[in-house]
């Protein structure tokens, strides 16, 4: 058996439900056939002992159960009793792995009546079984069950207390006698209908019903062992259990059979359950195993009512949290709705039970059965309709509402899953011709629920203002069953819709539903708190919207298509409450809607209407134009990623239906709209993933507002996708300015839905339209462009879908007939847009413009003032309209109800008493639709006459509309386009527009402007004036920011000079001069107010993870790869150390090396600088700052006032002129010898400092204190390397290192080396100068013993007399020493500022030690032959001129003096590898004395670039020594470079041979005792590779499989989160508490060891990088991403991952520059531990 991380078995071997053909190689094979039998005396023993066994357990069970009494205690004995039978379950697991045999020897026991008669019935003489029998029955009764004999008592009491229940609940107690059978027109007079009655409908008054609920006979051991591991709330050991069992298949079959038996006990224990989330996991691995198989599920169906049990136990579940609806009639409502605040929906408790009725209706032999079965559906249907209208909303019209119930999560989950999916599940059966029988069924169960609804609500035609649910399940199964007949099954519409009234109720819920939507955008809900939009943005969202607005929207397009256009047109205004809008009076009074909400509810209705109108998802589109419909939408909004296209696009919700998203057709259709954008980086450093953009022709040809606008979950996203097609637009050239929405043509309408159409022609919508467009002609208030895009699109959307023209006469009858309110003559658009409309008779305030005092409004506005005035059009009340078509469908229907109905209206809808002074005024308007959509051309283009009928000069226009310059463009291009549409559909209205352009139409007279449209002018004029105002303070302060940008940030200028040296150029101002980012106050640095640099100081041990190879290490996959540290810098030099102070002195020791390769400090600036005061001020307000910061001000941590910047400390700005910054221009013609005194004397004169020591001042004590923060960065084991702890030697060893380690960092940042030249990379971001004078002011407390100042060895040959022999240790020989160290130790102990000249005098006789121990390692690397051969030749050389400057001389000399010594004598053979292959010859020499010397040339020529400014020189890489050489003053310029040579740039201070002699004597008295270490400590290694992180493979497969079971080194166990290493690839437990030490977890550990303080790790199990910072850690990101460039965080898709070389780039560019503080922005504190606390999300 496979267990998954949620428990469940392997279904392999079943074909049941899987493929044959993805069986295991071990299940393929047929087996059955060949297995032996077992001996049956095998299995004796076990048929003997395992009856007693099981039942042993049972009685275990029976004894350790006690009814709970309070709940608690019962819950700790459960787990005791379930602790003390673990082995014996164990052991019946071991059992069930024994194989078939047992298991069918299991089997056999569980199943057998007989043995469980015999002994568990309780009948005999044995106490303890009777006593056990009894607690059983105890049990039994105490879960509400009876056994089958109390059966008829238990059924009267259940009923009793059914009625008393519902009384208790404030319903209807009176129950009704009348049954089942009653016609509903009985159920209008008897007022005591009522709950009490459809509570017994549905709880069937069948005996077998109230069985399944309340009996259950125990017959075998099985079904008892059922029954009590659903007491003990399904116990993970049993439930392996049961499911082990599985694979026999007579035991398959019998526990299924139990398992429905025990269904609504099952239900009933996860009811009452605390821990309801596992139990019902745990439930759902059983079940799913037994229903996923058609075979069985369809056998127990037959067998055990399955279907049955199912239904009934969902009802059941669902009674026990019923309330009242509130919907329409509060008081006289009869229905019942769930209560989503109830635990039962809130929790999701249901699901397990929703998930196996989906699950068995995926099979379609049960779903046929439960589709043909009358009494299920109605049974069913009454399960839906508890769903309908639940969570009702009203809404706040006064105070806010105080508590903001967030119970619509509950309410839509329940709708999904418990109605939806079952729904969809139905929907997948139902799909060819011979399944209409079952869709007729559904359908007319389905409305007859829905009659009983309304009679229920007590729903006549009006619903009930300011209340919404967006529940609606059975109108949403009525409109899918109809789609699906439709559009799979060929059957006809009308064969299956109900009469004209019952679509007139069916119309009104979802139609309120779109209504509220607008209103809730419209902020008129906002005293309903934030969670009624998460309601409109839920029923919108991708994973609802085709169960929910979908259907809604298609009921609505239904309904509109068979019920009379003017009826359905007026009842979508009224419903959106805006009726008193649509008048063509200036002014206008709406009675149900404030002014301020007028427009987006205008602009609300008529978007729907477009939506309405323009939509094709169920009329006619097939499902793969869906598909792509969908994708464009969403793409057109935003790029998306692959999986967010996935989950965006509205898939089937039922996962059985087939129609699965990442499937062909997805990825096809994907490729055919959309472009793959690489993931890429924005240069702040966040990462971008691999994205899916529109294509170019998606944008020309298939964007498509309508769709992007019923997709949108947030409004700005409709935006959003405008924006992006405004910017193709421009790019593509198509179109400059702001483009409206496009034109789009729709899919052909399915011919059932061809009544649609009706709408665009019924005059009622061109009253409307032409209405809008006069009012925005003359505008009128409260109109956007939105309504005008709208009335246009809706206008063109008429002319797509004219039906053909109509006959004279029947115009002329329609005429008679319709034309008493001189509006239209017909209902046809394309008649009725040339109509002209010269009078109108409108309904105003008293107030307004339009009314004529003299002309006494005597006319009547009913239909019979039509005779007097015929011109006049009437006064035109939609409410009216809607009234009058209302009568008429009802009069159809039923003569006598429409009385009381009339009545009831007439009282409604008496005007409202708060606005008499309405007045009938008449209005001189002489337009027709195309007359006002010409002056609207000129209105747009603010141009005189600018339409221009296209035709006129190219007739070709009418012929080809489809013309490409029409398809984008703003309103003026559509108003073109549609004139254009009209003149092709008929001759009349082609010469109509003629004569209205020949008219040299005169400009629109101006009106009498009101108050009110002055107030809009001037708004406008403020509103253009504050534009400006915008546009240029923002100009403004762009160049503000620009010019700080060039001053602060890098503006890459090289040459301007470093921002604090503003003054270098002028050279009579000595002082630096400083800004403070504080203050704003410029100035010097001064001893008393000294200024700082804000810097960062980290520890890091990039630099000692260099290696010697080029080949950058892999990181581990396998056993025999791992990585071992010996060739790491940081070992080769600790090995150093560690040699030098075996043999000798120690304070000697640690002069000779440089120590911060791994915890050196590095410090790095943003360039801001800062008084100190103003800075200690600065981190005070910082710490009474009650904001939650990303950093810990007690660790003095802040960020740069300026450019946020992180940072930890302040380098005080040594107050010093810039002028000596120029000295080293001047070359001085002093000699060597001299310049080697000065320096001497120099050194001598310790404690000289410009500053006094003595004396405390400000600027002293800053720097005693930064230096305190620079030793307190990194670890006590990173700085102390004396024997003698707290030695001074130590001080001054970390000192110097700290120059090292920064100038070697900002090599490495380099590249490694100096071709690139130019001001330092980080310009005016580098700090060094500073740096140097507060180490030099340190290191010159210092004192060093004239004795052994390492000048005089360099430069003086000692007296032959004072052998000072009598220490126990020797010094270092000069040879062994480090010569980089030697020049910091020199710089930084000579008083500051240093001469130019005596800085290159230092260099020279630096540079004689280097090349002299660059000849000692090749002496030793060369064979003996080759040694002899150059011995020999340097001898001959050596008395020439230039013989102190000719490598072979000096190689020869140096030869010679080592030979005196014991170096070359023995271990010949041992020290083979070094030897190089080949002979030496004299390039290849000289190649390896440049390779030698230039490290320290590198680090020279930096140290002198930031002690005297000045550029570095480029060069190509084979020109560096040479270029660095003269740049340094070593080589003299007449050299030329065909004949140079390394040895040219030497400069003896004293005569070369006798030095070196000197040297090598003090080497060769040490090989005498030590020669193997004489030759390892010659021989350094200068090259290093940069530093790299560890290479990682292609595929994230490769490390997962390795590295997620594998186990910790520490506690041998496999760790819950593994992480390893990047840099050195140690594995480690990320936040196990196992490996925890001294309260430090496994990993911030090894981030301090390994990294001094930095890690990165890569989680094994989420595949994400982390990264540790000192005391704080942030989430990387993903270094591997899928193949559509998309991370997997926590591998929740699994997917395949590949490795992102940018990203991995990036990441060591990162930790190689130490920016990782600076570009990631999240991050927290760990603690030490990364525990819990932090989540990696």
């Amino acid at each position: 058996m496979f267990r998954s991380q949620a428990g469940g078995a392997c279904d392999c071997g079943d074909s049941n439900v899987m493929r044959e053909a993805g069986f295991c190689k071990r299940h393929r094979i047929k087996s059955s056939s060949n297995v032996p039998c077992v001996p049956k005396d095998l299995l004796m023993m076990s048929e003997l002992v395992l009856p007693q066994f099981i039942f042993s357990l049972i009685q275990y069970l029976r004894e350790g159960y006690n009814e709970p009494a309070a709940d608690l205690p019962s819950e700790k004995d459960l787990l005791k009793t379930l602790q003390i039978l673990e082995p014996h379950v164990s052991f019946l697991e071991d059992l069930t792995k024994m194989g078939g045999a047992m298991r069918s020897v299991l089997t056999q026991v569980l199943t057998n009546q007989q043995f469980y008669k015999d002994l568990s019935s309780g009948i005999g003489e044995n106490a303890c079984a009777k006593k056990s029998h009894e607690k059983y029955l105890v049990a039994l009764k105490g879960s509400g069950l009876a056994f089958p004999e109390d059966k008829l008592a238990c059924g009267i009491q259940e009923q009793a207390a059914g009625t008393s229940t519902l009384a208790v609940q404030g319903l209807a107690g009176a129950t009704a006698t009348s049954g089942q059978g009653d016609s509903s027109d009985e159920e209008d007079q008897d007022g005591s209908q009522g709950v009490g009655k459809r509570k017994r409908v549905k709880l069937s008054s069948t005996t077998k019903d109230q069985s399944i609920m309340d009996v259950l006979k125990h017959k075998c051991f099985l079904e008892e062992l059922l029954f009590w591991t659903i007491k003990y709330e399904f116990p993970q050991k049993m439930v392996t259990f049961l499911l082990n069992m599985l694979p026999d298949q007579d035991y398959k079959i019998a526990f299924t059979k139990t398992f429905v038996q025990h269904y609504a006990f099952i239900m009933k224990t996860l009811k009452k359950s605390h821990e309801s989330d596992t139990m019902s996991n745990r439930i759902v691995h059983i079940s799913v195993q037994l229903f996923s198989n058609e075979e069985l599920a369809r056998q127990v169906t037959e067998e055990c009512q399955l279907l049955d049990i199912m239904v009934t136990v969902l009802l059941y579940m669902m009674e026990s949290c019923l309330i009242k609806s509130e919907l329409q009639d509060e008081e006289n409502s009869l229905h019942v709705v769930v209560n989503c605040g109830e635990a039962l929906l809130k929790n999701n408790t249901y699901w397990p039970l929703v998930s196996d009725f989906i699950n068995i209706l995926s099979h379609q032999s049960v779903a046929k059965k439960f589709l043909e079965d009358h009494g299920l559906l109605v049974t069913w249907m009454n399960f839906v309709s508890f769903f309908q209208g639940m969570n009702l909303n009203k809404r706040e019209l006064n105070e806010h509402v105080e508590f903001e119930s967030q119970t619509y999560y509950a309410a839509f989950a329940a709708e999904l899953e418990a109605c939806a999916q079952p729904m969809w599940g139905l929907l997948s059966h139902c799909k060819v011709r011979e399944t209409q029988e079952y869709t007729r069924n559904v359908v007319r169960y389905c409305l007859e629920a829905l009659q009983d609804w309304f009679d229920a609500i007590n729903f006549v035609d009006e619903p009930a203002p300011n209340q919404v649910t967006f529940h609606l399940p059975l109108h949403r199964y009525f409109a899918m069953f109809l789609s699906k007949a439709v559009k799979c099954q060929e059957l006809d519409l009308d064969s299956i819709l109900p009469d004209q009234e019952m679509l007139m109720k069916l119309m009104i819920h979802p139609l309120q539903i779109q209504a509220s939507l607008s209103e809730i955008h419209s902020n008129m809900w906002v005293r309903n708190g934030l969670q009624i939009k998460g309601q409109a943005m839920t029923y919108v969202q991708s994973h609802f919207c085709n169960s929910m607005i979908d259907p809604d929207i298609y009921l609505l397009q239904v309904c509109a298509s068979r019920l009379d256009p003017d009826y359905f047109i007026s009842s979508v205004f009224e419903r959106f409450k805006v009726v008193d809008l649509l008048t063509m009076a200036s002014q206008h009074q709406n009675t149900v809607l404030d002014s301020e909400h007028e427009r987006s509810m205008l602009e609300g209705a008529l978007t729907f209407l477009v939506l309405l109108l323009s939509l094709r998802l169920h009329l006619g589109m097939t499902d793969d134009e869906i598909l792509r419909a969908e994708m464009v939408a969403q793409l057109c909004m935003n790029d998306r990623t692959h999986s967010s296209l996935l989950d965006l696009i509205p898939e089937n919700p039922n996962p059985k239906s087939g129609i699965i998203p990442g499937s062909l057709s997805f990825e096809s259709v994907l490729s055919a709209v959309a472009d793959f954008k690489a993931p890429v980086f924005e240069p702040g450093g966040s990462m971008q993933q691999g994205m899916y953009t529109p294509k170019a022709d998606v944008w020309d040809k298939e964007f498509d507002p309508v769709m992007v606008i019923l997709r949108t979950v947030y409004r700005r996203d409709v935006q959003s996708a405008m924006d992006r097609y405004t910017a193709f637009l421009k790019q593509s050239g198509k179109f400059p300015g702001n483009p409206w929405p496009p034109y789009k043509k729709r899919t052909p309408l399915h011919p059932g839905y061809q009544g649609l159409t009706k709408l665009l022609h019924c005059k009622t919508l061109h009253i409307v339209l032409f209405t809008l467009l006069y009012k925005i002609l003359m505008d009128h208030q409260n109109l956007s462009e939105h309504v005008l895009c709208m009335v246009l699109y809706l206008i063109e959307l008429g002319l797509e879908n004219s039906p053909e023209q109509e006959t004279d006469e029947e115009d002329s009858v329609a005429g008679q007939e319709r034309c008493h309110d001189s509006w239209f003559p017909g209902s046809h658009l394309v008649t009725n847009m040339r109509h002209f409309i010269n009078y109108v008779r409108v309904r105003v305030p008293e107030t307004a413009p339009e009314v004529k005092r003299e002309a006494p409004a005597s006319t009547s506005s009913d239909g019979l003032a039509s005779s007097q005035n015929s011109g006049t059009a009437q006064v035109f009340s939609l409410v009216a309209e809607r009234r009058k078509k209302f009568q008429e469908i009802i009069n159809r229907n039923s003569s006598e109800a429409s009385q009381v109905v009339r009545s009831k209206t007439s009282m409604k809808w008496s005007a409202p008493g708060a606005t008499p002074q309405l007045t009938t005024a008449i209005l001189e308007v002489k337009e027709s639709i195309l007359s006002l959509l010409i002056k609207l051309h000129h209105k747009l283009s603010g141009k005189q006459n600018s339409y221009y009928p296209p035709w006129l000069d190219d007739l070709e226009v009418l012929i080809q509309p489809e013309l490409p310059k029409y398809s984008h463009g703003d309103g003026m291009t559509a108003v073109e386009r549609i004139l254009l549409k009209a003149a092709m559909q008929s001759r009349l209205n082609k010469r109509i527009i003629e004569d209205i352009c020949r008219k040299v139409t005169p400009p629109v007279p101006p009106k009498r402007i009101s108050s009110a449209e002055k107030k809009t002018l001037d708004k406008e004029e403020r509103r253009q004036k504050a534009r400006e105002r915008q546009q240029k303070l923002l100009a403004e302060f762009a160049s503000r920011q620009k010019s700080f940008m060039e001053t602060a940030m890098d503006v890459e200028s090289p040459d301007a000079d470093i921002a604090m040296e503003i003054a270098t150029s002028e050279q009579h101002v000595s002082e630096a001069v400083y800004d403070c980012v504080i203050c704003g106050q410029s100035g010097p640095s001064t001893e008393d107010r000294p200024t700082g640099l804000v810097v960062l100081l980290q520890a890091s041990s990039v630099l000692g993870q260099c290696r010697n190879s080029t080949e950058p290490k892999k990181l581990p996959t396998t056993e025999e790869e791992q990585i071992y540290p010996w060739d790491t810098c940081a070992t080769v030099y600790d090995v150093r150390l560690t040699t030098l102070q075996r043999y000798f002195k120690d304070s000697s020791c640690l002069q000779a090396v440089s120590i911060g390769w791994e915890g050196g400090v590095y410090v790095q600036t943003c360039g801001h600088t800062l008084h100190i005061d103003c800075h200690k001020s600065y981190m005070e307000s910082l710490r009474n700052d009650q904001v939650l910061q990303g950093f810990s001000v007690d660790k003095g941590e802040f960020t740069c006032p300026l450019c946020r910047q992180f940072a930890n400390s302040v380098l005080p700005c040594y107050p010093g002129n810039n002028g000596e910054r120029n000295i080293w221009q001047c070359h001085s013609n002093k000699n060597m010898q001299d310049l080697v005194k000065e320096v001497e004397e120099l050194q001598e004169q310790l404690g000289t400092f410009p500053v006094s020591i003595s004396s405390e001042t400000n600027l002293s004590k800053e720097m005693e204190s930064v230096m305190k923060d620079i030793k307190n960065t990194t670890q006590k084991k990173y700085t102390d390397y004396s024997k003698t702890p707290g030695s001074p030697d130590n001080d001054f060893l970390f000192m110097y290192s700290v120059a090292r380690t920064n100038l070697e960092l900002e090599l490495v940042h380099r590249g490694g080396n100096l071709c690139l030249g130019g001001a330092s990379t980080a310009g005016k971001r580098s700090c060094l100068n500073q740096l140097f004078h507060v180490l030099a002011m340190h290191m010159r407390l210092y004192s060093i013993d004239s004795a052994y100042n390492p000048w005089r060895k360099l430069t003086q040959l000692p007296d032959r007399n004072s052998q000072m022999s009598t220490e126990e240790l020797p010094e270092v020989p000069v040879l062994y020493r480090d010569v980089s160290s030697l020049l910091l130790i020199q710089i930084l102990t000579m008083p500051q500022p240093l001469h130019k000249e005596h800085f290159t005098c230092i260099i020279k006789v630096l540079f004689t030690l280097l090349y002299t121990q660059a000849l000692a390692a090749l002496s030793i690397k060369c064979s003996g032959e080759d040694r002899m051969a150059w011995k020999n030749s340097g001898a001959l050389k050596k008395n020439t001129s230039n013989g102190e400057k000719s490598w072979e001389t000096l190689l020869g000399h140096v030869i010679s003096e080592l030979s005196k010594g014991k170096i070359f004598v023995e271990g010949e053979t041992d020290e083979l590898p070094l030897i190089s292959p080949g002979v030496w010859s004299p390039q290849s020499v000289e190649c390896y004395l440049q390779q030698f010397c230039l490290p320290f040339l590198r680090i020279t020529s930096l140290l002198q670039h930031h002690l005297f400014g000045g550029d570095l020189p480029s060069c190509q890489e084979h020109e560096e020594f040479t270029v660095l050489a003269s740049c340094l003053g070593l080589l003299p310029s007449f050299q030329s470079s065909h004949q140079f040579t390394s040895a040219s740039c030497l400069d003896w201070p004293v005569p070369a041979f006798d030095m070196i002699s000197q040297w090598c004597l003090e080497l060769a008295s040490f090989a005498d005792g030590h020669p193997e270490q004489t030759k390892a400590l010659l021989i350094q290694e200068p090259k290093w590779d940069l530093p790299r992180l560890l290479q990682l493979p292609e595929n994230y497969n490769t490390i997962f499989q390795y590295y997620h079971r594998k186990t910790c080194t520490v506690c041998t166990k496999v760790p819950k989160d593994p992480a390893v290493c990047l840099v050195c690839g140690t594995f480690v437990c990320l936040k196990g508490l196992c490996c925890k030490q001294q309260s430090y977890c496994e990993c911030v550990l090894h981030s301090q060891n390994c990294g001094a303080g930095t890690g990165i790790f890569l989680l094994i199990n989420a595949s994400v990088i982390i990264i540790i910072r000192g005391h704080r850690f942030c989430l990387w990101g993903s270094v591997y991403l899928d193949a559509h460039g998309e991370e997997d965080r926590d591998l929740r898709r699994g997917k395949p991952l590949y490795i992102c070389k940018e990203r991995y780039k990036v990441l060591e560019q990162q930790w190689v520059s130490h920016t990782f503080d600076h570009i990631n922005k999240r991050w927290g504190p760990h603690y030490n531990g990364l525990n819990e606390t932090c989540h990696f999300t």
